[in-house]
């Protein structure tokens, strides 16, 4: 580059870096070094030999301290409070040493040997992170500003200055530097910082941007000179009015731009802050970056409390917080070094405030509360809610200001904003600027809790709505999962259930109402307690979407279901299915893990009416598993359901050590093609199998004397079972049933089984259908004491029909070996 670019403003590149847009602003060369962490210099670019006359070579591993001006007196005539040194400043000698842990920046005049006196405009920001870097120093000759001649002839007075550099510029940390540059650079909107660093990226150089429309020098605290300049500005201004003389030059009228530039700017940080909040409706995320928000550009601490219920995820909490209300520390953001406050004041510790803290009077009054400075008498008062830990040096003269976070006119928490004490002390417009920031943040949060909120109440009616199915069932192996749609919300019209039925055999039932919210989890909820109930019924599975089909149109032709029914008997080693238009299931051969979709009748899906249901019967063998799943699991937007359903059938083939892993090697295996946008129910079933010799079967005459062979072979059979702790419960229950089965028998002989499985099973049919009720006896009363003794000795038993009469059954525990 020529020397025009280096020391004024680079030749314009049309519209791509910004000049042809903005034809006020104008860029400079810019110094940039880096300081590691044992104040020695790792870079050192061109335009810092430019400015400072060391070159690299002689700069690299050298004390920051001997290459930077620091101290010098300088006639203050000259440049006023902004120049009281010939050099960079004392803010700078305390960045040098990490005695300052926030932004700092400054202007000052240089003494270069060889050149003229120079001036200056310089930022300091500390660099926090792994590597060895510390501090990051930018500056720049602000003289480019007055040799622009576009500029002089318009006589156009600068206000900001926004420093930048490029992505390339070549020492460790650069490219995540030049992407934050939001959150480092005062005065600094997003959208301004993304048209600034598009154009660096262009030219391709460190940079410094600046405009008419702010004044300099840019200080970390907001552009407005701090109390001392503004001090000095009045009495100037004062002695030139006292003389009839007219405000100096440089000087602007202090009701005409001080108070306009620091609105402005604190509107611009509101707005950028709001862009920055409410980016999730997750109430952890919205919480961190509220806190991140305003750290370091407002404060050096942001620590966030939010009352109980609000953490909690609960309802809005009542009334006004008291002494005993509990606090939550959510979130803890600060420039101090890492670890500092972790120990003292961790996350997620819950605490209550005494009446006489400036955070009780804060969320009573919902006002916010600014401590000036906090001296030792307060910093001990606030310590000693803190036990044994010391929190006096982190807070003790610090300034404070606490916030409150309201919404709907109720505190839901507050937030403790704290400034080093080398910084310029809180006042009352960061009173108003702390109280409009809190007001946004307030209902950001509430938002988020009540979306929290939302979430928990359906995530609790899905899980009302969803059986907890045991993981063993007579014969087979059950898992399950249930996946909420990833965009639709948290609850659904996807069920699964399994229900025991007589015989040892287990219906399995997977289901889909079309639709989503809470329409369709009601609707799937009615129709999950039909299946249930009809199930215990023992009706065969096409009658049972018959009826299904019937009770869908007289709840209303607003929804459609699809269902999938199976009866697995493990005795007989069969499944028996029917279908109503969901998507077939797979099966697992133990033999030769091959997986295929069983062919079944699709069948209209549930609601549609007057449309018949076919069953199938499946010969398995032990150790096949079933799959069962709705079309959440396999369907994706735009593509053929068939590349789900192949994929689903090749996954359900891998082995896997044991159910859970098998269910979740599925879910993986067919997520990733596009996410899921819907409900997925999963039910697989290991079909075990009940070995023949664990079975025994008996036909009993309609003669009361065969009670007493029933009872002698239920006997003989157990002791070969090696059950005989179970013989004479067992024999008296049977003995109770067989006894009302042959009374109660038309013509068939009662049929009596024993089933050895994970419990005794004992069933006792008869060709009656009345089902026998459990009554209460009295002391003259000949009847009603059988099924009371059963219910009484019996691990579980019930009743239900069959085509030619009923089921009796009870269950006993096995002993333990």
């Amino acid at each position: 580059m020529d020397r025009g670019t280096e020391r004024g403003v680079p030749p314009s590149r049309g519209a791509g870096d910004g000049a042809a847009d903005a034809p006020a602003a104008g860029r400079v060369p810019l110094a940039v070094v880096v300081v590691d962490r044992d104040g020695l210099v790792s870079h050192w670019s061109r335009g810092a030999t430019r400015l400072f006359g060391a070159a690299k070579e002689e700069a690299i591993g050298r004390a920051a301290t001997d290459l930077l001006p620091v101290s010098g007196a300088l006639p203050e005539q000259d440049y006023g409070m902004y120049a009281a040194y010939d050099g960079l400043g004392p803010d700078l000698e305390s960045s040098l040493d990490g005695g300052l842990s926030y932004p700092a920046a400054g202007r000052a005049r240089l003494t270069v040997p060889g050149a003229d006196r120079v001036d200056v405009l310089w930022w300091a920001y500390p660099l926090v992170g792994p590597g060895p870097e510390r501090l990051l120093v930018l500056a720049a000759d602000a003289g480019g500003l007055h040799r622009d001649p576009d500029l002089d002839e318009r006589g156009a007075a600068v206000e900001r200055i926004a420093p930048a550099f490029a992505l390339h510029t070549d020492f460790p940390g650069a490219d995540a530097l030049a992407h934050r540059l939001p959150e480092i650079l005062p005065s600094m909107s997003v959208g301004e910082s993304a048209r600034i660093v598009a154009q660096i990226l262009e030219l391709g150089y460190p940079v410094l941007e600046f405009s008419q429309n702010d004044r300099v020098p840019v200080t970390p605290d907001w552009g407005v000179p701090r109390r001392a300049e503004r001090r000095a500005r009045r009495e100037r201004a004062a002695r030139a009015a006292a003389q009839g003389l007219p405000l100096p030059r440089d000087e602007p009228d202090e009701g005409e731009d001080l108070e306009y530039v620091a609105v402005r700017e604190r509107l611009e940080f509101l707005n950028e802050v709001s862009g920055r909040i409410g980016t999730s409706l997750d109430l952890s995320q919205t919480i961190v970056e509220v806190s991140k928000a305003v750290v370091p550009r407002f404060t050096d601490v942001a620590g966030t409390y939010l009352r109980e219920q609000v953490v909690a995820g609960e309802g809005f909490p009542d009334g006004v917080p008291d002494t005993t209300t509990m606090w939550h520390r959510v979130a803890l953001e600060h420039t101090d070094e890492p670890g500092r406050w972790d120990d003292v004041v961790p996350v997620g510790e819950a605490m209550p405030f005494p009446a006489h803290t400036p955070f009780f009077q804060c969320m009573t009054t919902g006002e916010p509360v600014l401590v000036p400075r906090i001296s030792e008498q307060m910093g001990h008062a606030i310590a000693s809610q803190f036990e044994k830990r010391d929190i006096r040096p982190l807070i003790t003269g610090r300034s404070m200001l606490v916030v409150p976070l309201k919404a709907r006119n109720v505190v839901l928490g507050f937030m403790i904003l704290l400034r080093h004490p080398e910084r310029v002390e809180f006042n009352d417009m960061d009173r108003v600027t702390g109280a409009e920031l809190a007001a946004r943040a307030g209902l950001v949060l509430d938002n988020a809790r009540m979306y929290t909120f939302q979430e928990s109440v359906a995530e609790t009616l899905q899980d009302s709505m969803l059986p907890h199915i045991p993981p063993r069932m007579a014969g087979c192996d059950i898992a399950t999962r249930y996946l909420p749609g990833t965009l639709l919300g948290r609850i659904g019209g996807d069920w699964f259930d399994s229900v025991k039925l007589p015989g040892a055999r287990t219906a399995l039932v997977v289901g889909d109402v079309m639709g989503h919210g809470l329409n369709s989890a009601a609707m799937m909820g009615q129709l999950r307690t039909a299946v249930q109930t009809m199930a215990a019924l023992d009706l065969p599975p096409a009658q049972l979407l018959r009826n299904l089909d019937d009770l869908a149109q007289r709840l209303g032709d607003t929804y459609l279901a699809t269902c999938l029914y199976a009866v697995y008997d493990p005795i007989a080693s069969e499944l028996h299915l029917a279908n109503a238009g969901h998507i077939p299931p797979v099966i697992v051969r133990a033999a030769d893990g091959r997986s295929e979709l069983l062919d079944l009748p699709t069948g209209a899906p549930i609601g549609v009416g007057g449309v018949p249901f076919e069953a199938v019967r499946v010969r398995v063998a032990p150790g096949d598993r079933l799959l069962m799943c709705t079309d959440g699991l396999v369907e994706v937007r735009g593509e053929d359901i068939g590349v789900g359903l192949a994929t689903l059938t090749e996954s359900a083939a891998h082995p896997a050590a044991s159910m859970d892993d098998a269910c979740d090697a599925i879910i993986r295996a067919l997520n990733p093609r596009g996410g899921r946008k819907d409900d997925v129910a999963l039910l697989m079933a290991r079909l075990g199998g009940i070995e023949p010799d664990d079975v025994a079967e008996w036909r009993i005459s309609l003669d009361p004397a065969e009670v007493g062979r029933a009872r002698a072979v239920v006997r003989e059979q157990l002791h070969d079972w090696g059950l005989g702790k179970l013989a004479d419960g067992a024999e008296l229950l049977v003995s109770e049933l067989v006894t009302n089965a042959v009374q109660h028998s038309h013509s068939r002989p009662v049929e009596l089984r024993l089933v050895r499985e994970d419990t005794l099973l004992c069933e006792v049919d008869d060709d009656d259908h009345e089902l026998p009720n459990l009554l209460s006896a009295g002391p003259a009363d000949e009847h009603g004491r059988g099924l009371r003794v059963v219910s009484t000795l019996a691990r579980e038993w019930g009743a239900s029909r069959t085509k030619a009469g009923k089921t009796v059954w009870f269950e006993l525990t096995l002993p333990r070996r």
